[in-house]
């Protein structure tokens, strides 16, 4: 076979591709999505936002504290930094759920804190669509409303309340580990 008989049978070829080839789905503009790290805590979903947790862990061996709050678990050497770690339903007022197996240390690293909060069950990544979000968190203890910013609802009819980890970190209840 020619080079020019070669080149003719491809673009039949590209010819015969385009003619039966489908065309590409209509662009639908998808609503802007919103990620976070889902997880309960006083029998209620509460979702934080993925910028606001550094990593989620099982809950590592830890010393306990002299003088502390009861609340505060202790210190846990995670990878050589020391980790304080805080029962966040009995710094609620409340107490935990679930089987200690599910439990589950959400990690705040900023500039100012390197904390491990306790959970009572991690979920994950959760998405959302901004339409399933709203202003108002009705169904979540009144002891957590100052820290909540809204709620979505997932596609299942659950609500998720928005937890703000910088309130939480502004509390006085946190803020005041030490016993007085």
């Amino acid at each position: 076979m020619s080079q020019e008989a070669a080149f003719q049978a491809l673009v039949e070829l590209a010819r015969l591709s385009q003619q039966h080839a489908r065309a590409l789905p209509a662009q639908v503009n998808a609503s802007p999505r919103w990620s976070g790290i889902g997880f309960s805590l006083l029998n209620h979903r509460f979702v934080v936002s993925l910028g606001q947790i550094a990593e989620m862990l099982e809950i590592p061996p830890s010393t306990r504290l002299p003088g502390v709050q009861p609340w505060v678990i202790g210190l846990a050497n995670v990878r050589g930094r020391l980790l304080p770690l805080f029962d966040m339903p009995q710094l609620l007022g409340g107490v935990a759920t679930g089987h200690r197996k599910q439990h589950r240390v959400l990690v705040v690293d900023t500039n100012n804190y390197y904390s491990g909060l306790i959970v009572d069950q991690a979920y994950g990544m959760q998405h959302f669509t901004s339409e399933r979000f709203s202003e108002e968190a009705s169904d979540v203890p009144e002891v957590v409303q100052s820290l909540v910013q809204g709620a979505y609802t997932d596609a299942v009819g659950n609500t998720w309340a928005v937890m703000n980890i910088p309130s939480l970190l502004q509390d006085p209840r946190f803020a005041n580990a030490a016993l007085s």
